[in-house]
């Protein structure tokens, strides 16, 4: 009996553990982040105190910098049938996936101030 009820426990605490999210809780990135935080004429070092380091910088042939921000985050969700199914040896549980994308990318021009923005988010 107490084999069982040490086994039922870790189950439990297997169950439980894995409830959670993936990630760390972080400030998020998001469309309406973008949309509130980025204007025009802003300067590269406003920019990197609203929405941090860009994750790639490139620059064109008038040396004017372009910063794109990548965002993947997955979402998945676990669901168990119980407990008390699970100290009888059988376990009915369903788990869904969902991915998103954010991409935003500043166009800056050549005293470093924005000129441009633009951002495109998927879900799937």
């Amino acid at each position: 009996m107490k084999k069982l009820l040490a086994v039922s426990l870790l189950s439990v605490a297997a169950i439980l553990s894995g409830c959670g999210g993936d990630e760390l809780p972080s400030e998020k990135m998001t469309v309406a982040k973008a949309q509130r935080e980025i204007k025009i004429g802003m300067t590269s070092s406003e920019v990197v105190e609203v929405m941090g380091s860009p994750n790639m910088v490139t620059t064109d042939d008038q040396r004017r910098e372009t910063w794109v921000y990548d965002k993947v985050s997955s979402d998945v969700s676990r669901s168990s049938s119980g407990v008390w199914l699970l100290v009888y040896g059988s376990n009915s549980s369903k788990s869904s996936s969902n991915q998103r994308t954010l991409t935003i990318i500043v166009k800056f021009d050549e005293n470093s101030r924005v000129r441009d923005f633009s951002y495109r988010s998927s879900s799937f």
